[in-house]
This record gives C-alpha cells, structure tokens and sequence, in this order.
C-alpha cells in the first residue's frame, strides 16, 4: 500500500477489502419547500433490501485512483472521479493525511439511477473498505461525517436496517421493523434526482407545502411488521415529479396492483417502482406478471430491513 511521502503503512491496514452494501426503499419520502440552500427537508423513511454491491479496495501505486466496474449495470456507471467511490477514498485520505492510493472495483448489483441509492450505496461501501484497507481506525462518527459530505442517502447506506433520515435524509434514527417482501419493477431509462426536485418545485410552486413529518401509522406498521398495514401508509411526495417526468410508469404501477401487490409506488426519485407484497410467493407471482406486461425492463425480488455496508471474506 501507498500512503503520502514519508507516511508509514498503518499497523491495521489490510492487503484487500471486500465491503456489500444494500439497495434502498423510501416506504415514506416526506418533502418540504426548497430551502435557501436549494435543498428540502426530509422525513425520510428508509428500508434497506437485498439488493447488493460489492465495492473492492486493493492498494494502488502512488497516485493512482482508479475504479472499475462490473455487473448487468457496469456500463452506466461512472468511472472518473466524480464517482461517489472514488470521493470517499479522497475525503477519507484527506482527513488522515494520506494519499489516495486505491484501486475500487464495484460490482455493481443495484440497479443504476432507479431511486434506490445505488451511488450512495458504493460511496458508503469504499468509505468502509479504505478504512480498512489503510487501517485508518476512524470511529463511526467519523464516517457517517464522510458519508453526510458525500451526499444525503449515503449515511444509511452505512447503517442500513430501517431508519428516520431528516434535515437532507442524512440525521437518522433508527426504526425497528419486521420484515417486508419486495418486488422492483426497472424502467426504461433513468431519472436525475434533481430534475425530479426540480419537477417538485415546479408543481408545488405557489402552494403551501407542509413541514415534512414521519406518519406514526406507517412507524407502527413498520414496528409491527404488518404488511397490510403498511401498505396503506406508504407514500412518496416526489412521485407526482416522477410521473410527470416518466408518465409510463402510471402503467408498471397500476400492473403491479392488479397482479396482487398490496401497495405500489415509485421508489425515491425514480424511475425505478416498487411493490409491497405479503410473502416470496406473491413477489414472484408479480415479478412475473409485470414482466409479461411489457411496462418494465426487468423486475428484481427482494426482503428488507438487511444491515447496511459490511466487510465480507475475499
């Protein structure tokens, strides 16, 4: 391993680091008024699934940083230093005077610019294998400092499970939950999130927009691990944004409900949709149907709360 000029290899740094990180579903996405700052507040509430990345650290030669990519989605992923990877190795270096000597390969599971966090999630997963690999020892607090930097869902990629995100998404508090099935309609094409804000602003301009809150009937649903429940809780303030950006995914949505999903909704900012089902059995019977409806790319099954980044054996 590399580190800055006359830096000695930290005494727990490691050879190669193999983190997994989840996919995300908003089951709430409260939206308030755009602040000066042209962000919103939130009341966020996210569900980690079992959908993964894997992002690999191994040490580069001095000055190199470099990422790779592969998967079903490799080819729309970002390879420069604009990726969210690639700025947590060098927020992290920075912080503890090294060098940002890595090389990042992701493979890349979650689908890309679907809503589901899947930038955030590889941003939270280098964060966790560069620690490692450099042997930095930085406390929790710390890296979820790193990850607020990064960006607003990339704090709980890190935690994981299920949680309350205000301010931007990235306060967050953790929210027990039973655990829910999934099915992930994939669309056609991508959506900026902040041309999905953007889209907010314009609809709601010249409207009171309330002070996003979280519902305590979804929270109890969630505690409860009531399906049926949270099924009639579930809501997304950006949806309207969504589809009128992407007015065909009106069709995924409504084929989902009529193939037995027991709620459905756009996921974050989109395009990517999703259907809350009762048990692994339901989900495959709307996985399929929506396939065989022709609104969607490919489906994806999935569970959650599951934990946030974690190191795996490579």
């Amino acid at each position: 391993m590399s580190t800055a000029p006359g830096t000695p290899e930290a005494p727990g740094a490691a050879r190669q680091v193999t983190v997994r990180v989840p996919a995300k579903v908003n089951v709430q996405l409260a939206v308030g008024a755009a602040r000066p700052d042209g962000f919103h507040d939130l009341a966020n509430v996210f569900l980690a699934v079992s959908l993964y990345d894997r992002v690999t650290a191994t040490p580069a030669a001095p000055g190199e940083l470099t990422v790779t990519c592969s998967g079903p989605y490799a080819d729309q992923v970002p390879l420069d230093r604009g990726n969210l990877a690639a700025r947590a190795a060098e927020l992290l270096a920075a912080r503890h005077g090294l060098s940002p000597d890595v090389h990042l390969h992701i493979d890349k599971d979650i689908p890309v610019a679907g809503g589901m966090a899947g930038g955030s999630a590889d941003g939270a997963a280098a964060l966790l294998a560069c620690d490692a690999l450099w042997g930095t020892g930085a406390s929790r607090e710390e890296l979820l400092e790193i990850c607020a930097e990064l960006g607003s869902d990339v704090p709980f990629s890190l935690v994981g499970g299920a949680a309350l995100g205000t301010g931007r998404g990235e306060h967050l508090t953790a929210l027990p939950a039973g655990t829910f099935h999934w099915v992930f309609a994939l669309a056609h094409g991508g959506l900026s999130t902040p041309a999905v804000f953007r889209e907010f602003d314009r609809l709601t301009e010249g409207t009171p927009v309330p002070a996003p809150e979280a519902s305590p009937a979804l929270l109890a649903a969630l505690a409860a691990g009531d399906p049926e429940a949270l099924a009639g809780t579930l809501v997304n303030d950006l949806q309207p944004a969504a589809l009128s950006l992407a007015p065909g995914l009106a069709a995924t949505l409504d084929a989902g409900l009529g193939a037995g999903a027991l709620a459905a909704l756009v996921s974050g900012s989109g395009p990517t949709t999703a259907f809350l089902v009762p048990d692994p059995e339901t989900a495959a019977k709307v996985a399929d149907a929506l396939e065989a409806s022709g609104t969607c790319r490919a489906t994806r099954t999935a569970h959650g709360p599951v934990p946030g980044a974690t190191p795996v054996p490579t």
